[in-house]
C-alpha cells in the first residue's frame, strides 16, 4: 500500500519514508487524531515507519487529542520529524522534547529537507538504512 487518505489527511512513501500532509485546515479534534493515528497504522502495515509529519494543517490542537497522541500516538514509529511553519514552534516543541525525552524519537522542523536528513540519520543509526 504505497498511498492512503481521507476527506482531510493523505499518506504516502517516498524512499522508504512515511509523508502526510493536511488535504484541508483541520481541527486537531480526538476524533480527527483517532483517525490520523488509525490512518498511519493502516498505512504501516503492523510495521514501524519513520514518519514526516506535516503538522501544517492543523488549525487547533485541543487537550484530549494531545493527552491521546501522547499515549497512542507513537506505536509504530522509530522516529517522526514534525514540520512546522513557525521557529517559534519548532523551538517550544524541541525544547519540550528535550525535557520529556520520548520513547520515540520526535523532532520540529520548519525545512522539509532538514527533516528528511535527520530521519535518514536516524535509519542509518539504527541500521536500517
Amino acid at each position: 500500500m504505497e498511498e492512503l487518505e481521507n476527506d482531510f489527511i493523505k499518506f504516502w512513501f517516498e524512499n522508504d519514508i512515511l509523508y502526510s500532509q493536511f488535504k484541508k485546515f483541520t481541527d486537531g479534534t480526538l476524533e480527527n487524531i483517532k483517525e490520523i493515528i488509525d490512518l498511519r497504522h493502516q498505512i504501516s502495515d503492523d510495521k514501524k515507519q519513520y514518519w514526516c509529519y506535516d503538522f501544517n494543517g492543523i488549525k487547533s490542537y485541543d487537550k484530549s487529542a494531545r493527552d491521546y497522541a501522547e499515549k497512542n500516538g507513537q506505536e509504530l514509529l522509530y522516529g517522526c520529524a514534525i514540520l512546522l511553519n513557525s521557529h517559534i514552534t519548532k523551538f517550544i516543541l524541541n525544547t519540550f522534547m528535550t525535557l520529556k525525552n520520548p520513547v520515540v524519537p520526535l523532532k520540529g522542523f520548519t525545512n522539509k529537507n532538514d527533516a528528511v536528513n535527520w530521519l535518514n540519520e536516524l535509519k542509518k543509526k539504527n541500521g536500517h538504512a
